[in-house]
């Protein structure tokens, strides 16, 4: 069975859909191509930190998240913050391959009048916050799983944040909050890829405690490899009763092309139309 097909037949609305690790590594690679012509349409945008999210963010919306792309505003659904509000070129080409926009509508990437901007925006049927200022995504997820959990609401909330973004003192605010009431009902993932807009977060704020900081912020850690479909998916499901559970997800800057893998030059800038043919003929490949 195709990969296309299986897509035409999936049910969103159910949750821990049974998509086999092949599909969804095939997902991703149409994924990564989407998000490489988004961007080379634009001649703008991100693209190292848009293909290190790829895969989980393919996981939540294939295999594990409950959501209707036919009804976007449902209230049971479970929420996507994208914290890393950069990295929305990988957003708005999951959200088309599910179905919440046509795929013709990813030619207006940053284009004037367009919905899909260079942060994502609720303006984009699929999109829960607006996103640019780092730091602010974990908050608004304790808000929605609070919301939830007064509404007596099942959802959950999933947010993605970089590793750079561990550098906002809101995020340790947040991180505070959640444990203390808590949300057992939310689920961060930190995209730790190391790198950051003007290089390494060795460099500039060292992130290897990473693990040991959430934990001692009483959340439930989990360590992963960011881009195996065999560690993301059960990880997932590993939460606790009465403790927020946080993934952090050792991924790889720019993962599929070469000449962008764990490069600090590729955060915000596009290849020229010859680099760019050949990170998509990379990635077809992968």
């Amino acid at each position: 069975m195709s990969d296309e097909l299986e897509l035409g037949r999936m049910d969103f609305t159910k949750p821990n859909r049974q998509v086999s690790v092949p599909q969804l590594q095939q997902i991703s690679k149409d994924v990564r191509t989407r998000i490489l012509q988004i961007l080379g349409e634009a001649k703008s945008g991100h693209p190292g930190g848009s293909l290190s999210a790829t895969d989980i963010i393919v996981a939540l919306y294939f295999s594990k998240m409950r959501h209707d792309p036919k009804n976007p505003k449902w209230e049971d659904r479970d929420r996507f913050l994208l914290s890393k509000g950069h990295a929305a070129s990988a957003l708005f080409a999951v959200l088309s391959k599910c179905g919440y926009i046509p795929d013709s509508e990813l030619k207006t990437y940053r284009k004037l009048n367009s919905r899909l901007q260079g942060h994502a925006d609720p303006l984009t049927p699929g999109v829960e916050i607006p996103s640019g200022p780092l730091g602010i995504g974990l908050s608004e997820g304790i808000g929605m799983a609070l919301a939830g959990r007064l509404d007596k609401k099942d959802y959950t909330v999933y947010v993605l944040m970089g590793d750079g973004e561990q550098d906002e003192g809101e995020v340790w605010e947040a991180a505070m909050s959640a444990a203390k009431f808590k949300l057992d009902n939310i689920v961060a993932i930190i995209d730790k890829n190391g790198v950051q807009q003007s290089g390494t977060t060795a460099q500039i704020m060292p992130t290897d405690s990473l693990a040991k900081k959430w934990a001692a912020f009483n959340w439930n850690v989990i360590e992963i490899n960011g881009h195996d479909f065999s560690q993301i998916l059960p990880a997932l499901d590993q939460r606790k009763k009465g403790i927020p559970t946080i993934i952090v997800a050792d991924t790889v800057k720019g993962k599929g092309v070469d000449f962008m893998e764990g490069k600090a030059e590729y955060h915000g800038k596009v290849p020229d139309k010859e680099k760019l043919q050949k990170a998509l003929d990379q990635v077809s490949k992968e």
